[in-house]
């Protein structure tokens, strides 16, 4: 049964490293026709609607008031704060450096892990950790290095916060989800968010008249898949495993973003960008070896 549920955990963490992959190639097309903040409130209002739909259908109710916390602190920084920065970045820097800088949030999620939460930092996790970044880093280089690549100080600051947003905000889902489900936090979580972003509704409103609707539906697209989705089987895995070594899950990120760059708008990735995924991918696996190894372990002994 263990076995089982240690599988559909890494299931689920891979259902949504996918997606939020997949977010990066619709933030281009939607970001060029909203603004951070309007695109950050529609992409949450859609994944609120399809969450709080889903709840009702399940009939699960409202998470238990020890959850609150967790799910307050998380809705506003992860959800709230972390998109609408993030997105705002991104329009200040090239992808190259906004990928360099929001990848120290897994670091930080391990630290504030082990300091909040006090989770262990074994040295496989360390070092799988340590091998992803540096493939980050040779990804963001490599996607920096054109011609049009730029990078100001308020963009390199803005996707600081962001990675600094994501650390808190999974750092305080944890301990939420020892109380109320993965659904339940996520919804509660993106309607949090989405309040928070209510002041951007009269920019949502007015830029929707006059955007193309590829853009709309990539905005939609936003909130059902990358965000209603994802961050449920996010949580779902959360609750199945620590914090640190999520974090250095979502290292796969950017070596999946090289291939759906590729696959969806023609992007060819040059030898630097493959070699800085393929570290990527390896760290994650050196980041996780640990785990398996002790499930094995632990198969062996039960039998």
């Amino acid at each position: 049964m263990q076995k089982q549920s240690s599988r559909l955990a890494l299931a689920a963490a891979g259902v949504t490293v996918v997606l939020w992959a997949s977010a990066f190639v619709s933030i281009r097309s939607a970001g060029a026709a909203y603004s951070p903040g309007a695109l950050a409130l529609g992409r949450l209002l859609a994944g609120a609607l399809v969450l709080g739909a889903v709840l009702l259908v399940r009939r699960e109710g409202l998470p238990p008031r020890a959850a609150w916390p967790g799910i307050a602190t998380s809705g506003l920084l992860w959800f709230g704060v972390y998109m609408v920065v993030l997105n705002w970045g991104e329009q200040e820097v090239d992808a190259g450096t906004a990928a360099m800088v929001v990848n120290i949030g897994p670091i930080l999620i391990a630290l504030l892990g082990a300091r909040f939460l006090k989770e262990s930092l074994p040295p496989r996790l360390l070092a799988g950790m340590a091998v992803s970044f540096a493939g980050a880093v040779t990804v963001g280089l490599s996607m920096s290095g054109g011609s049009g690549g730029h990078a100001s100080v308020l963009g390199v600051v803005l996707c600081l916060l962001a990675a600094m947003a994501y650390a808190g905000g999974v750092v305080a889902q944890k301990p939420a989800l020892a109380h109320g489900s993965a659904l339940q936090v996520t919804t509660f979580g993106c309607l949090v968010g989405a309040v928070a972003c209510l002041p951007f509704a009269g920019q949502l409103v007015e830029e929707a008249g006059r955007a193309p609707l590829s853009a709309t539906l990539n905005m939609v697209y936003l909130g059902v898949f990358p965000t209603a989705l994802a961050f449920t089987t996010w949580a779902y895995a959360l609750a199945r495993t620590t914090a640190g070594r999520m974090g250095a899950t979502t290292y796969a990120v950017p070596a999946l973003v090289v291939v759906l760059a590729w696959a969806f708008l023609g992007e060819l990735p040059g030898p630097l960008t493959l070699a800085g995924g393929a570290l990527c991918l390896a760290g994650v696996a050196v980041s996780r070896s640990r785990a398996r190894a002790a499930a094995a372990a632990g198969a062996a002994e039960s039998t």
